[in-house]
This record gives C-alpha cells, sequence and structure tokens, in this order.
C-alpha cells in the first residue's frame, strides 16, 4: 500500500517536472529563433496609449514619441540583424533604450517627467534607464 501511494506521487511530481520543463522551454526557443520579439502594432499602441494617460503627453509629444519609438525599434532590429555576439548585442540594445528614454524624457515638461519616472518604474524592464 505504502509503494502505491509513493509510486503515485512519484508519477505525478514527474508529470508536473515534466510539463514545467516544456512550458520553460517554449519561450526560450522562441527567444532564439532568429525572429525579432517586437511588439504588435495593437501593443505598441497600448503602450503609447497607457504612456499618454500616465503623463499627459499632448497630441505634439504624442507624435514625437512615436518617431522616438520607431527609430529606436529600427536601431534595435538592426542590432539583432548584425550577427554581433549575442551579449554585445545585448549591450547595444539596452544603450539604445536608454537613449529612447532620455530623448522622450526630453521632450517632458518638469511635471510630465516626474510622471514619467513613476509610469517607468512602474513598468517591466524600466531598470535600464
Amino acid at each position: 500500500m505504502m509503494m502505491t501511494m509513493f509510486s503515485k506521487h512519484a508519477t505525478r511530481v514527474c508529470a508536473v517536472a515534466l510539463y514545467s520543463a516544456v512550458l520553460a522551454t517554449v519561450p526560450m526557443l522562441a527567444q532564439s529563433s532568429g525572429r525579432a520579439n517586437f511588439m504588435s502594432p495593437e501593443q505598441q499602441q497600448t503602450q503609447l496609449n497607457a504612456l499618454t494617460t500616465a503623463v499627459g503627453l499632448t497630441p505634439v509629444q504624442v507624435t514625437q514619441v512615436q518617431a522616438i519609438n520607431a527609430h529606436a525599434m529600427s536601431q534595435t532590429l538592426d542590432l539583432r540583424n548584425s550577427g554581433d555576439d549575442p551579449a554585445t548585442t545585448a549591450s547595444k540594445i539596452k544603450s539604445v533604450q536608454r537613449m529612447q528614454r532620455a530623448n522622450i524624457r526630453a521632450l517632458l515638461t518638469d511635471e510630465q517627467k516626474t510622471k514619467y519616472d513613476a509610469y517607468l518604474a512602474t513598468q517591466h524592464g524600466a531598470s535600464g534607464g
């Protein structure tokens, strides 16, 4: 009886471990597939809308932020397609992101800068700048 319970428990643990490994592998495969993992246009718009609301961007600022974002995306794509060492590429991409944030920040009023800093603090991956 004790062995049967152990066997069932061990089987369940092994199944959970196997499923966990499979689920963890899928995102890694997607990242290494050579495709750029950029946000969809809908995701980009959602992010811009959130920034606009959080910071209080004017229509002119929205247009300027869109241009800054498009330029940063283009630079990032060029870096990813360069064939350089992934560690070097990652470092350069972080630099592009810091520059992107600095360029956006330069557009803002002092009041908006405070809101922008708070917005960045709430975003995933905002630690780069």
